[in-house]
């Protein structure tokens, strides 16, 4: 395994593993936080947000320095997989582009817990959908990652 390889399989691996950790945040969490009324949402927020934040900060830090290494890396080495590297990485920025462009500002408003019951509802709402597109733009990512890895078979 060369070392563009590596980068490659560490750049798919963390980039999947971010992923499956989004689709149970969404399949789980995001249904239970809908569920709940404001007050018992603001309070759990408070305790889990910043939870949720040093969880997922690293995962989603590390394949993006990951997948950004391995693109230019296999464009360097003219490797068989540069293209579906590069499209991987593409597809990874878009994901990270999500929280500057939503997640970050919408995170500071739940921490506020000043939205009223309703806007709160509604915020949800939007944090959900915003979600499930950073979701299937990581998945897009992932499979082009794994595309990247089988152009050497």
């Amino acid at each position: 395994m060369t070392f563009c390889d590596g980068l490659q399989l560490l750049s798919a691996g963390s980039i999947g593993l971010l992923i499956g950790a989004l689709l149970a945040e969404g399949a789980i969490f995001i249904p239970y936080w809908r569920s709940l009324p404001a007050e018992t949402f603001y309070s759990l927020h408070k305790e889990y947000g910043p939870r949720l934040y040093r969880f997922f900060a690293p995962l989603t830090i590390i394949p993006s320095l990951l997948s950004i290494a391995a693109a230019g890396v296999s464009f360097l080495k003219a490797d068989a997989g540069r293209w579906p590297t590069l499209v991987a990485c593409v597809f990874f920025m878009c994901v990270l582009a999500t929280y500057a462009g939503y997640f970050k500002h919408a995170n500071a408003r739940l921490a506020s817990a000043t939205l009223s019951a309703n806007e709160l509802s509604l915020e949800l709402a939007r944090w959900e959908s915003w979600h499930w597109m950073r979701v299937v733009l990581g998945m897009f990512s992932f499979g082009a990652a794994l595309l990247g890895l089988g152009a050497h078979a």
